[in-house]
Protein backbone atom coordinates (compact mmCIF):
# COMPACT_ATOMS: atom_id res chain seq x y z
CA UNK A 1 0.00 0.00 0.00
CA UNK A 2 1.16 3.58 -1.20
CA UNK A 3 0.26 6.23 1.28
CA UNK A 4 0.37 9.52 0.82
CA UNK A 5 1.97 11.90 2.72
CA UNK A 6 -0.81 12.99 5.07
CA UNK A 7 -1.54 9.34 5.55
CA UNK A 8 0.31 6.92 7.88
CA UNK A 9 1.96 9.09 10.37
CA UNK A 10 3.07 8.05 13.56
CA UNK A 11 3.85 10.20 16.24
CA UNK A 12 5.71 9.08 19.32
CA UNK A 13 5.20 11.16 21.90
CA UNK A 14 7.92 10.87 24.71
CA UNK A 15 8.82 12.48 28.44
CA UNK A 16 11.85 14.96 28.24
CA UNK A 17 12.33 14.29 32.53
CA UNK A 18 12.62 10.83 32.24
CA UNK A 19 14.74 10.64 29.39
CA UNK A 20 12.98 8.26 26.52
CA UNK A 21 14.22 10.13 23.95
CA UNK A 22 16.35 7.37 22.75
CA UNK A 23 13.88 4.92 23.18
CA UNK A 24 11.58 6.86 21.14
CA UNK A 25 13.91 7.18 18.17
CA UNK A 26 15.07 3.61 18.27
CA UNK A 27 11.25 2.42 17.84
CA UNK A 28 10.78 5.26 15.14
CA UNK A 29 14.34 3.75 13.52
CA UNK A 30 12.68 0.11 13.74
CA UNK A 31 9.43 1.37 12.14
CA UNK A 32 10.75 3.79 9.36
CA UNK A 33 13.27 -0.07 8.55
CA UNK A 34 10.13 -2.05 8.56
CA UNK A 35 8.08 0.03 7.15
CA UNK A 36 9.43 2.08 4.42
CA UNK A 37 6.89 3.57 2.08
CA UNK A 38 3.86 2.78 4.34
CA UNK A 39 4.72 5.22 6.14
CA UNK A 40 3.92 9.40 5.66
CA UNK A 41 5.55 10.42 8.40
CA UNK A 42 7.18 9.24 12.27
CA UNK A 43 7.18 12.19 14.69
CA UNK A 44 9.18 12.58 17.55
CA UNK A 45 7.20 14.85 20.13
CA UNK A 46 8.80 16.14 23.61
CA UNK A 47 6.19 15.61 26.19
CA UNK A 48 6.69 15.76 30.11
CA UNK A 49 4.77 13.89 32.92
CA UNK A 50 6.15 10.20 32.67
CA UNK A 51 4.01 10.36 28.50
CA UNK A 52 5.05 7.84 26.19
CA UNK A 53 2.21 7.36 23.58
CA UNK A 54 1.93 5.81 20.23
CA UNK A 55 -0.52 7.35 17.76
CA UNK A 56 -1.18 6.30 14.14
CA UNK A 57 -3.18 9.18 12.39
CA UNK A 58 -4.00 10.22 15.51
CA UNK A 59 -5.72 6.78 16.78
CA UNK A 60 -4.40 5.91 19.79
CA UNK A 61 -2.41 2.37 20.14
CA UNK A 62 -0.38 2.89 22.82
CA UNK A 63 -0.06 4.60 25.57
CA UNK A 64 2.60 3.59 28.77
CA UNK A 65 -0.13 4.63 31.57
CA UNK A 66 -2.91 2.55 30.27
CA UNK A 67 -1.23 -0.85 29.27
CA UNK A 68 1.42 -0.52 32.03
CA UNK A 69 4.80 -0.15 30.41
CA UNK A 70 6.25 0.36 27.07
CA UNK A 71 5.23 -2.01 23.61
CA UNK A 72 7.41 -4.63 22.59
CA UNK A 73 8.78 -3.93 19.45
CA UNK A 74 7.26 -6.49 17.98
CA UNK A 75 4.05 -5.84 19.38
CA UNK A 76 3.97 -2.21 18.34
CA UNK A 77 4.89 -3.48 14.91
CA UNK A 78 2.24 -5.40 14.78
CA UNK A 79 -0.49 -2.53 15.61
CA UNK A 80 1.23 0.19 13.06
CA UNK A 81 0.82 -2.66 10.01
CA UNK A 82 -2.89 -3.27 11.03
CA UNK A 83 -3.51 -0.13 10.51
CA UNK A 84 -1.20 0.98 7.52
CA UNK A 85 0.02 -2.19 5.54
CA UNK A 86 -2.72 -4.67 6.80
CA UNK A 87 -2.13 -7.27 4.10
CA UNK A 88 1.77 -6.99 4.76
CA UNK A 89 3.19 -10.59 6.43
CA UNK A 90 5.91 -9.17 9.35
CA UNK A 91 8.15 -12.68 8.64
CA UNK A 92 9.31 -14.09 11.66
CA UNK A 93 7.94 -11.81 14.07
CA UNK A 94 4.75 -11.61 12.62
CA UNK A 95 1.33 -13.30 15.28
CA UNK A 96 0.36 -16.40 14.59
CA UNK A 97 -3.08 -17.58 12.99
CA UNK A 98 -5.87 -18.81 15.12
Amino acid sequence: MTTSSTDGRVAITYCTQCQWLLRAAWMAQELLGTFGQDLGEVALVPGTGGIFRITVDDELIWDRKEQGGFPDITVLKQLVRDRVAPDRHLGHSDRKSP
